[in-house]
């Protein structure tokens, strides 16, 4: 079985798919990025502002799931540029601190709506660690 993770506290979303999957003791958010959930537009900035926006979304995604970012196991990173690879990592690093997740960071051709970034993450339900 799985349930669909519904929230306002993260962006809608822009196309046919779920904002985030609950199924057999994950939670699978789909790829967020540097939209603020109340204007549905993209924040002002450049990577740094962003990251921090697309990690609010899946903090947000992750809060409504009944999980949070302690408990994300994997995350993956698409940035616009490899570039900013450097800037990301900061952001990234603050917000996850001594115990961040397994990740994966890509450079891709384009992303939606001109975003500098997409982050998606996998993380485990709390009544599930022992699983």
């Amino acid at each position: 079985m799985r349930e669909k993770v519904i929230t306002s506290a993260a962006p809608a979303p822009i196309g046919p798919y779920s904002q985030a999957i609950r199924a057999r003791g994950f939670m699978f958010a789909s790829g967020q990025i540097a939209v603020d959930p109340v204007t549905q537009q993209m924040v002002p900035g450049g990577i740094a502002e962003q990251t921090e926006q697309a990690l609010k979304n899946v903090a947000n995604l992750l809060q409504a799931a009944g999980t949070s970012i302690a408990h994300i196991m994997r995350c993956v990173v698409y940035l616009q540029n490899m570039d900013d690879f450097a800037a990301m990592n900061q952001v990234y690093a603050r917000f996850f601190g001594a115990d961040p997740p397994a990740r994966t960071t890509i450079a891709v051709s384009g992303l939606p709506l001109g975003a500098l970034i997409e982050v998606e993450a996998t993380a485990l339900l709390p009544h599930s660690e022992s699983s």
